[in-house]
């Protein structure tokens, strides 16, 4: 159960109501995920959803990248609403269901392509020892440029964040949810 109550514009903080109705214009306060915690401070949420938006619509990066790192950053962050916001689109723009489901269940990964192995070595990395190697970096670049390792990187760091609160203020899953559940990786 959710650690926040639905957010509504008597509970912004002071200065924050016409921010509060200007991102709720759209609909009603989300009651999973990020946006149920954004709500609650508006600017932040507003300045969080226009770097969202900018990764998931307007960057370089190919979506299968994107979606891709999407999970490696659910994955290392144990976040179950972000895995299972994103595992079907990840299979949807073409990350093979065996690469889905090994990072899933923490299993060794099958052949990967360039693109997807750059994807996950980096963001591994970057989340599990916060460095990247020449290698990895090289890696990376050579399949993304520059800009791509950049909008890369924002995205994993992104969706780090977004799992942070996430699980900091335990929101519920998606009712609909078709993903088995994450489960805790040892070793």
């Amino acid at each position: 159960m959710a650690r926040l109550p639905l957010a509504s514009r008597a509970t912004a903080p002071a200065g924050q109501e016409t921010t509060f109705d200007e991102i709720m214009a759209g609909g009603p306060v989300p009651p999973y995920g990020p946006g149920s915690v954004l709500a609650h401070v508006p600017e932040a949420g507003k300045h969080a959803t226009a770097l969202n938006q900018y990764l998931r619509n307007h960057s370089s990066l190919p979506t299968k990248a994107a979606e891709l790192a999407m999970l490696v950053a659910a994955r290392e962050m144990d976040c179950q609403h972000i895995w299972n916001a994103h595992a079907k689109s990840a299979r949807d723009a073409g990350v093979p269901d065996g690469v889905v489901d090994a990072i899933r269940d923490g299993q060794a990964l099958p052949p990967l392509a360039a693109d997807e192995s750059a994807v996950i070595n980096l963001g591994r990395e970057i989340l599990r020892n916060h460095q990247v190697s020449r290698g990895g970096y090289q890696s990376a670049l050579e399949v993304f440029g520059q800009q791509g390792v950049i909008e890369l990187t924002l995205v994993l760091g992104n969706y780090t964040m977004l799992a942070m609160l996430i699980n900091t203020f335990e929101t519920d899953l998606l009712p609909e949810r078709a993903e088995p559940l994450l489960q805790k990786i040892t070793g």
